[in-house]
């Protein structure tokens, strides 16, 4: 069963048997937004960018984007760029998947990023989400849906977080502007 997260909300990634998960994937997704022109409506192509920063201590480690798919250690990957977004009508344009196991010790949290590398803001943007996936058996276990478009071009979506009980999720929701992680890194820095 899928919850839908609020801004701010922190979920548990224990399964319900009180086993832990394994592996999970972020799956990000959006639509261009229709604009009125003088011959009617019509989209124009959108191209975000997910990222995945890993940190350990509150200090950046490693990161995985569309120039970078894979964590060095291995335990992160991003399955390719999407350049138009909006191809699932409703899936996941891009998609991280995270290998809980395989995360080093050190890193405590990871933080997921969209962005524009084009400069294009979420004004035209419409049904922009992050949702999380247990990557073993393909069940939806939250979803986060941003609201509202804006003249910024990023959102600091969600993390994943180690703690003593073990992994959990919460949703950030914090808009942002940059092209690129490393211009959201002070976006980052607070919500950690």
């Amino acid at each position: 069963m899928t919850v839908n997260m609020t801004k701010g909300q922190k979920i548990s990634l224990s399964k319900s048997d009180g086993g832990s998960l394994t592996a999970v994937r972020m799956g990000l997704g959006w639509q261009a937004a229709p604009r009125r022109g003088l011959f009617g409506s019509r989209t124009r192509e959108i191209d975000l960018d997910a990222s995945a920063v890993l940190f350990a201590d509150k200090q950046p480690v490693d990161v995985v984007f569309f120039r970078h798919l894979t964590s060095d250690d291995g335990s992160v990957r991003h399955t390719g760029d999407n350049l138009v977004g909006g191809v699932g009508q409703g899936g996941d344009d891009e998609s991280i998947i995270v290998d809980l196991t395989r995360v080093p010790v050190h890193v405590d949290q990871i933080v997921f990023t969209v962005n524009s590398f084009t400069g294009q803001t979420f004004a035209e943007v419409q049904n922009a989400f992050c949702r999380l996936v247990d990557e073993t058996n393909g069940q939806e276990l939250a979803r986060y849906t941003l609201t509202g478009g804006g003249a910024y071009t990023a959102q600091i979506m969600a993390k994943v977080q180690r703690g003593q009980g073990g992994w959990t999720m919460t949703a950030i929701g914090t808009p942002a502007n940059g092209r690129t992680f490393q211009d959201l890194i002070p976006a980052i820095l607070p919500a950690l």
